[in-house]
């Protein structure tokens, strides 16, 4: 046939066409069975943890035989991939160290477990429930921002995996799901302190007894794991005099997702523990006590004013 023969003769005289277009029908068939394999694994296995690490490795993994693929495949034999590797590191290190680091940021993510979809993490200065984690981005549902307390503000947040390299990640809920938490109360002088000292310890326990018997097991799986002194998770009250009231600083332990309604809910009972104490302990407030009233010497002139 006249049109295939045409069709090979042009292939010989642009053989770099015919090589890009072997090499789309590879990567095709690369990616086409990078999805059968994840839609395989989503359907077989049901641990939810286990099927999302399952994956990502084999994305992962066949973002590195692409990788592998098109520098062997161009290159044109194998002895030559040592080489081809030198140039392009040499020629692309500059131009992509962020891609770079992004894809070796999300293998260091996976292999030691730095963090994984439902811990909630603050990375690069934002904080958040983290959704997905992908070979270049960590999705994360913000926390904060401009809503006050632990909510969502409703922002999905995309960071790049090369901040893991950057700076600190914070994992408030690895190893151990639990945070430290205070409450300051100021007490009016002349209250009752000893009646206040029994209330408050005595709500702080009744409140934060699941956590702190909870937290008590993970801590000494902590103390088990990393080195580390043990540590008081017992709610703690300590006392300050300041120039304006006798302060209460309560530590206490809580579920990290539960800070803020566990202290609206010990700030309420503790509010109304001391006002059915008749007046005996009462909440203090700043105020300004004017002790004495400066002399005063006023001037009158006899000067008429003229009207206008």
């Amino acid at each position: 046939m006249p049109e295939l023969e045409n069709i090979q003769s042009w292939f010989k005289d642009y053989p770099f066409i015919w090589t890009a277009l072997k090499f789309i029908i590879l990567v095709a068939i690369l990616v086409l069975g990078m999805q059968l394999i994840r839609a395989y694994l989503k359907k077989k296995i049901s641990n939810t943890v286990i099927r999302y690490k399952a994956q990502k490795g084999v994305e992962v993994f066949g973002y590195f035989l692409l990788a592998v693929l098109a520098i062997t495949y161009f290159s044109g034999a194998i002895k030559d991939l040592t080489l081809v590797i030198g140039i392009l590191t040499a020629g692309l290190a500059f131009a992509l160290q962020e891609l770079i680091l992004s894809i070796v940021g999300s293998i260091y993510i996976l292999l030691f477990n730095v963090y994984q979809p439902g811990d909630r993490i603050e990375l690069n200065g934002i904080k958040g429930d983290v959704m997905d984690v992908d070979s270049m981005y960590t999705t994360m549902m913000e926390i904060g921002g401009w809503i006050s307390g632990d909510n969502y503000s409703g922002r999905i947040v995309k960071l790049s995996n090369a901040f893991v390299f950057k700076g600190g990640v914070y994992n408030y809920s690895q190893d151990f799901p639990f945070i430290w938490d205070e409450l300051n109360l100021p007490i009016r002088y002349g209250s009752d302190v000893d009646l206040a000292k029994a209330i408050v310890i005595e709500i702080a326990k009744e409140e934060l007894s699941e956590f702190t018997k909870n937290s008590k097991l993970q801590w000494n799986g902590i103390v088990n794991k990393y080195y580390i002194e043990d540590a008081q998770v017992d709610p703690t009250l300590a006392i300050s005099l300041t120039d304006n009231w006798i302060q209460f600083n309560l530590r206490y332990i809580v579920d990290f997702k539960k800070r803020r309604f566990t202290k609206h809910i010990l700030s309420d009972r503790i509010r109304i523990a001391f006002e059915n104490t008749n007046g005996k302990i009462v909440l203090a407030s700043a105020t300004i006590e004017l002790i004495k009233i400066p002399k005063l010497d006023v001037e009158v002139s006899d000067s008429k004013i003229k009207p206008e």
